[in-house]
């Protein structure tokens, strides 16, 4: 079983945006394929909250072509490849898209991902997504995953402590449920991210804010004794065009 070189572990959550939506800025996927460091790396899509969509998979190979990295995708719906620890360990990069969350989690316990993707980040293998394939990485949040109104996930991998809210500035309930839900002690604190932001992890402490929209901003939502506090925290970086 071949491993990627030691790196600290990082964690990059989208709260929206990325190749599946907006395929004409391809800012932020430059910018997680700079992460690893190292030419051409091995990027792994796994497109299991939309039931392994033949359309995302062929615009993810659109967006990552052969001549930056070394693309790849795993599905588990009429899974193909068998040794799943030995092909995500091999990666520089892995990236989840977006769907439903609640699924995507049940399918990898079941599968066993949840443990794989633990040992791939303390091996410094990258671990990125857009909103579904953000929120995973963290202990909780909102889920759509039933349909409206949103509902309380508590059970995500925890990888990184607390909740994560994407699409805070371009879906009208997301916002006021996020904020009532910190408020009343269903999910722990956290952080919300605008479409097109990313909040990038390192270890499990928050270390960059980066964007591809000046307007754009990432916030801290916080329980307090009167409700919820929210704090602005403008991205430390806007991606160059």
């Amino acid at each position: 079983m071949t491993t990627s070189p030691k790196r600290a572990p990082c964690i990059v959550a989208l709260g929206g945006g990325g190749f599946r939506t907006d395929p004409g800025d391809p800012r932020m996927d430059e910018y997680i394929l700079s992460l690893p460091q190292v030419p051409c790396p091995k990027i792994c899509f796994v497109p299991t909250a939309s039931g392994d969509s033949d359309a995302y998979i062929a615009r993810f190979y659109d967006t990552y072509g052969v001549d930056r990295c070394r693309p790849s995708h795993l599905r588990l719906f009429g899974r193909r490849i068998q040794d799943l620890t030995d092909h995500v360990l091999a990666q520089d990069i892995i990236y989840v898209g977006g769907g439903a969350t609640a699924f995507l989690l049940a399918i990898w316990r079941q599968a066993g991902l949840d443990a794989i993707f633990r040992e791939a980040w303390r091996r410094g293998v990258v671990l990125s997504g857009s909103s579904a394939g953000a929120l995973c990485w963290f202990e909780g949040g909102l889920t759509d995953s039933f349909g409206r109104p949103l509902q309380a996930l508590r059970d995500g991998l925890a990888v990184v402590p607390g909740s994560f809210c994407p699409h805070y500035d371009s879906e009208a309930d997301r916002r006021p449920a996020f904020q009532r839900a910190i408020a009343d002690g269903t999910i722990p604190a956290g952080i919300a991210a605008d479409d097109r932001v990313g909040v990038v992890y390192r270890g499990v402490e928050l270390a960059e804010i980066v964007t591809s929209r000046s307007a754009a901003r990432a916030w801290r939502v916080e329980r307090t004794r009167d409700g919820v506090r929210e704090t602005e925290l403008v991205p430390s970086r806007l991606l160059e065009a």
